[in-house]
């Protein structure tokens, strides 16, 4: 079964392609949070989720892959995040690629350990956006529109606000979570300090932290932690 995500207020993301080591992943152990997630938008490789793996390996915290290639399955995860992209120029984010994984290895999947999520990226310039070719700029009602879709024909679990390196728009997340009924609402981008910790904690049921801790910034992490406990 996928872990007890309902509960989680703080997650890591860490990025395959970047550089990580003992004494890094120690300090994401401690700050407190609540999972992590491991994914990425570029050079995903299964060699590189594997290295990232067994760093993760001794700690008891829940891990998790987020599958954004089918190259870089790796088994022995505690749970799989599944993105849909709502806004996706292009259909291979919407079901394209999640239809030839399944081509792929259908009969090996243990489908309680995954976890679909629907991703509506609003920041144009972030690797995400390009890749997707995600529709941008949207309005506050069209926002709405695609969680909604999302919610409701599409029965997803989760809708992650996705601002990826930059820091969003807190009205425009509370918005959408105050017209939800079911979804819980993943809020990620640019997240370095305790301060907007706390504005988007406020707003959002989860919040993803992902950049701060390849940089100094990773010393305020606990502190992002306090601030949506």
């Amino acid at each position: 079964m996928f872990p007890d995500w309902k509960n989680w207020r703080h997650v890591v993301k860490l990025d395959p392609d970047k550089a990580a080591d003992e004494y890094m992943i120690e300090q994401v152990v401690a700050s407190g949070t609540d999972a992590i997630i491991v994914g990425g938008t570029q050079n995903i490789s299964r060699e590189k989720v594997l290295r990232l793996y067994k760093l993760l390996k001794p700690y008891p915290l829940p891990k998790i892959l987020e599958v954004s290639s089918v190259d870089a399955i790796s088994f022995g995860f505690d749970g799989y995040l599944i993105p849909i992209v709502l806004n996706a120029g292009h259909p291979q984010w919407l079901i394209g690629a999640h239809k030839e994984a399944v081509k792929l290895i259908g009969e090996l999947m243990d489908w309680q350990v995954l976890l679909p999520e629907g991703y509506i990226i609003l920041n144009p310039d972030c690797a995400a956006a390009e890749l997707t070719k995600a529709i941008n700029p949207l309005s506050r009602e069209d926002v709405l529109a695609y969680a909604r879709c999302g919610e409701n024909l599409f029965s997803l679990p989760i809708i992650y606000i996705e601002y990826s390196g930059k820091f969003g728009n807190p009205e425009l997340v509370s918005y959408i979570k105050n017209r939800l009924n079911n979804a819980r609402v993943f809020y990620g981008g640019g997240i370095d300090n305790a301060q907007k910790a706390e504005m988007m904690g406020k707003v959002a049921d989860t919040i993803v932290v992902g950049n701060m801790v390849y940089t100094e910034a990773i010393k305020n992490l606990p502190d992002t932690v306090k601030a949506v406990s």
